[in-house]
Parts: structure tokens; C-alpha cells; sequence
């Protein structure tokens, strides 16, 4: 029995460091820092919370074990087949573009890659029609990242849906190290559909050459002009000086030639033609004698003195008159409308715009009211680039503009010969001098051949005042201002114009506007040289003998076309 009651004593081993321990010092222990104490038992709360901890880790990495192979397991299959299956594009055909005739503007070429390279007309004045493309682009395994031959600008961005197709493809399989170990074709490419634009490549050659030339002669820093078809509104010519080199552009290699495009002050990328702003200056003339002509404030016989300027009376101080001077400082002498419009006389439409001594004037309403029924300053409707409106002077506009908003008689005299704020663009002014020649219909501008878009100005206007502008505008090239386009091959109609430009007027602009021929209207066209000093003797006339020039000698089947 003493066996069951046997003391049992537990384990008292005594270490050597316990014996040595001076027992005299252990109140002076640091028992926080465990001084005195060799081990402290870890609690058994502790324990049990960390076992807990490791079976929840446990618990969660089985469930989503569980997840990825049952409930993701297909999804993560696929995934890993297209790790070893990647699919290449077969690079559809992009569609060529045309002129009018049939001759190819924009085509391909075969090129070191597996698509074909783009390659455009060496005829200049195309940049701005036709834009450039962007090419697709390879990853580091050899793969592409880009897909697509993209247009960038003009036609090849407008019409890139058309043009581009539809690429087919190759699903290619690949080992670990990426090596092809297969090739299939999945899907055939869809070539791009051709593009037939209303351009004739020669005329937009012929017309960018003139007012480059133009330019770099006088010292213009820019210039736009366009040839429109009176009675289908298609655009046979629409270029921008300068433009630029849609090859650089494309191959995006040498990058100080782009920078140079894009810090050039002469803004190659501008399109000038819709997007361009200027001063119309006289250019505005034949409208306002057609609205004087149309109220009945003038008749074609109606004739009024230029003497070189006119003097508004200062009611407050008497001594200091306003003057407005015509551009003859000597004056013009009895003027109609029709030599009115031929030397463009200022004095004339000082007196019919804003009224003077015993002449009425239209007033600013009905000057504002001319004008945008002719749709200047407005919208064209042409369904390319950024085309800019523009601005006509009025008294609502000046209240926004000015701190003195108050409309005055000398405003409405500057108006009269498109000056004042007043900011069109020039195929606005193509657009409107066809409705001229056309006896009042305005067209849609076109660049792609369709059923022609057009409205009649909604003004009642009697063919007789229509052709009496006509022929002011006819008296322009044979004895006026536009004496340098009077050739033998064709036979123009033009209105010219001048605007100052610059704080101290130091720059101007030239403008010519018109139709040919004068006998049986086919074309209007509109050309305006930008910014050249005033010492300069350059015209936009000039330019368009130029293009009269150029067309007669290299193209002169065009002129027995018509």
C-alpha cells in the first residue's frame, strides 16, 4: 500500500547558475528586463491563439484550392493554352485613293515588314488631303502590339474605316522559350475599299506650286486656295501652304524633322483652307453691291464722287472731323457699281454701306444680314478637318469684344470694306463666290464624289443684280484691279482684296477671289497669301497668274475642257 502513497516529488535539479546566483543582490534585479530569471514559460493562451491562427491560413488557402480548381479551373485552362498560343494579324490591303480621273494618289507598296507600305503622289499639295497612316508596331518577342495601319489625318484618318478592311489572323503555338512550334491560319483578311475623290491631282499640283512660289518670293508665311465646281459643289483643287512630308510623318524614325513640323512658325500642319482665319478686306465688295442693288438703294446706272475720302462731322467738336480714305488717296472720280467693284473703291461702299450726304446706306443689320445669307462666317458643311466660322461686325459683337460697345456710323464705314474684326475662312469665300456665279445656290463643298448637297440664299436676289456683279467682277480682270490674270486661255472674273494685319499694320494679307469662264461659269476659286511685310509687292493675284501659267503650259487640255 505505501506504494500507491509515495511521495512524489518533482524535478528540483538545482543549475550551477542558480547556486552561484548571490542571493544578497536579488532584490535589486530588473525583473522587467527577466534580470535574476534564466526562463519564463510562453502562456498557454498564447499558444492556443497561435495554433488557431495557422488552422484559419489553412483553412482559407484549401478553400481557394478548392475555387481555382473547380470553380476557375476552365478559365485558368484557357489562359494557360494562350500562353502557348498567340495569334498574329495577316495585314489587309489598304484601298487606293484616286483623283477625279482615275490616277492613284495614294497606294502600296511592298515593304520589308508583312504589311505593304503606304506610298503617296510626288506631286506636291496633297499633305493636307491626304494625311499620312501610322504602321503597326512589334513587341520585343517579335510579336505585334500594334495591329492596325492607322490614318493619322486628312483622307486617311477621315475615310479609315473604308480604306483600312479588316486584317485576318494566325494563331501561332510557341514552347516555354517562345519558339513558333506551329502556324495556322484561323481568318482571311478583307482588303480595304477603293476611294475616288473629286480632286484633279494636275490642277492641285498646278495651284500649290503658285502660291509656294508666290510666297517664298514675296515673303508670305502662308497661303491657302481652292477650285470649286459651281454646280456640284465638288472641290477639283483644296491645298495648304505649307504642308507636310507625310513619309517622315509615317515612318516616325527621324524625329528632329517632326519636331521641326511641330515647332515651325509657319504651322505646316495648319489646313488653311478650313481652318485658316482672315480679314476678308474688299473681297467682301460684290456682296454688298448686291444687297444695295437688291434693297433698291442703287441701280447699276447710280454713281457716286470719290474724291479720296469722306468726312464725317464731329457733332461735339466740329474741328475734328472723322476721315475715311479710299486706297487712291486722288480719289476715283464718278464711280458706278460696276467700276465701283472694278477698282474697288472704297468711298463707294463707305456711301452704300453706311449711307453719306444724299446716298442711303444699308446699315449694319442689313450688311450682317447680306452677308451670312451667303453663309460667310458660317459653317461650309464640309465633312472634313476642323473647320473654323468665323466673325462678322456687329453691334452685339462689339458689346462682347470692346469696353466701349458702342456702335458708331465709322464702324459700320469699315465693315463696308471687310475689315473691322471681320474673319472668314477661305473656302468659305469659294463656296459663296460659286453662289455669285450661280445666281444665289450654295453647295456643300465636296472631296469624295456624291449627289450634291445645296440650298438657295434665303434672300429673293433678281438675276439681273447677280449678273450685274458678275460683270463688275469681269471689269475687274480687263481694266481693274486684277489686271494681271487677263489672259488669252481663259476668261476670269475676280474681286481682289487687302487687309492690314499686325499691331502696327506693319503685315497684310491678299486676297483673290472670282469664276472662270466669265461667258458660262464652271469653277469659283478663292486664294489668300498670308502675312507678307508691307514693302512686299507680292499678290495673291500674282499667285493665281502663276497657276493660270503653269496650268497652260504643262495641263492645257484643262482650259479646252471647259
Amino acid at each position: 500500500m505505501r506504494k500507491w502513497f509515495k511521495r512524489k516529488y518533482r524535478d528540483y535539479e538545482i543549475l550551477p547558475d542558480e547556486i552561484f546566483l548571490d542571493d544578497a543582490n536579488v532584490s535589486n534585479l530588473d525583473k522587467q528586463q527577466f534580470e535574476g530569471v534564466i526562463e519564463k514559460p510562453i502562456a498557454q493562451k498564447a499558444l492556443q491563439f497561435l495554433g488557431g491562427f495557422f488552422g484559419l491560413c489553412l483553412l482559407i488557402f484549401s478553400g481557394q484550392l478548392v475555387y481555382l480548381q473547380l470553380a476557375e479551373g476552365d478559365s485558368y485552362l484557357e489562359r494557360s493554352e494562350n500562353n502557348r498560343l498567340r495569334s498574329n494579324p495577316i495585314f489587309a490591303e489598304r484601298g487606293v485613293i484616286y483623283d477625279r480621273n482615275g490616277i492613284e494618289i495614294a497606294w502600296n507598296t511592298e515593304g520589308e515588314e508583312d504589311f505593304l507600305n503606304r506610298a503617296y503622289t510626288d506631286r506636291s499639295g496633297h499633305g493636307h488631303l491626304l494625311g499620312y497612316v501610322n504602321y503597326p508596331e512589334r513587341d520585343s518577342s517579335g510579336f505585334f502590339w500594334r495591329r492596325e495601319i492607322g490614318g493619322q489625318a486628312g483622307i486617311e484618318k477621315k475615310y479609315n474605316d473604308l480604306l483600312a478592311g479588316e486584317n485576318g489572323a494566325t494563331l501561332i503555338e510557341v514552347d516555354a522559350l517562345g519558339e513558333s512550334l506551329s502556324n495556322n491560319r484561323i481568318a482571311e483578311p478583307d482588303d480595304g475599299d477603293n476611294l475616288t475623290t473629286t480632286i484633279d491631282t494636275y490642277i492641285q499640283h498646278a495651284l500649290y506650286r503658285a502660291i509656294e512660289t508666290q510666297a517664298e518670293e514675296a515673303g508670305f508665311v502662308g497661303a491657302a486656295a481652292s477650285i470649286m465646281d459651281i454646280e456640284t459643289g465638288e472641290l477639283i483643287a483644296f491645298t495648304s501652304y505649307p504642308e507636310f512630308d507625310p513619309y517622315t510623318l509615317a515612318e516616325g524614325e527621324d524625329v528632329e524633322a517632326i519636331n521641326g513640323f511641330f515647332t515651325n512658325p509657319q504651322k505646316p500642319f495648319l489646313n488653311r483652307v478650313v481652318s485658316g482665319l482672315y480679314t476678308p478686306g474688299s473681297t467682301v465688295k460684290p456682296f454688298l453691291g448686291l444687297a444695295a442693288l437688291n434693297e433698291n438703294l442703287i441701280t447699276e446706272n447710280t454713281t457716286i464722287m470719290s474724291t479720296g475720302r469722306i468726312e464725317i462731322p464731329n457733332r461735339f467738336n466740329p474741328s475734328n472731323s472723322s476721315v475715311f480714305r479710299d486706297w487712291r488717296r486722288e480719289g476715283h472720280g464718278l464711280s458706278d457699281i460696276r467700276f465701283a467693284i472694278a477698282d474697288s473703291v472704297n468711298t463707294f461702299f463707305y456711301a452704300i454701306g453706311g449711307g453719306y450726304q444724299n446716298q442711303e446706306g444699308l446699315g449694319i443689320s442689313q450688311i450682317e444680314r447680306y452677308i451670312r445669307a451667303f453663309d460667310i462666317a458660317e459653317p461650309t458643311g464640309i465633312d472634313f478637318g476642323n473647320e473654323a466660322t468665323g466673325t462678322i461686325p456687329s453691334p452685339s459683337w462689339k458689346e462682347r469684344v470692346f469696353d466701349d460697345g458702342t456702335w458708331r456710323l465709322g464702324d459700320t464705314y469699315i465693315t463696308s470694306i471687310g475689315q473691322f474684326g471681320f474673319q472668314v475662312n477661305p473656302l468659305q469665300m469659294t463656296r459663296a463666290t460659286a453662289a455669285l456665279a450661280n445666281n444665289g445656290n450654295l453647295l456643300t463643298p465636296l472631296l469624295v464624289k456624291a449627289e450634291p448637297e445645296e440650298k438657295q440664299v434665303d434672300i429673293s436676289i433678281s438675276p439681273d443684280d447677280y449678273q450685274t456683279i458678275r460683270s463688275g467682277m469681269r471689269d475687274t480682270v480687263t481694266e481693274g484691279t486684277a489686271r494681271i490674270i487677263n489672259v488669252p486661255e481663259v476668261s476670269m472674273a475676280a474681286k481682289t482684296g487687302t487687309a492690314q494685319v499686325g499691331v502696327n499694320n506693319e503685315f497684310y494679307n491678299s486676297w483673290i477671289i472670282g469664276f472662270f469662264p466669265y461667258e458660262n461659269p464652271q469653277y469659283s476659286y478663292a486664294i489668300v497669301m498670308e502675312r507678307a511685310p508691307e514693302d512686299s509687292e507680292g499678290s495673291a493675284g500674282r499667285a493665281m497668274r502663276n497657276f493660270i501659267d503653269t496650268v497652260s503650259e504643262e495641263y492645257s487640255e484643262f482650259w479646252t475642257s471647259l
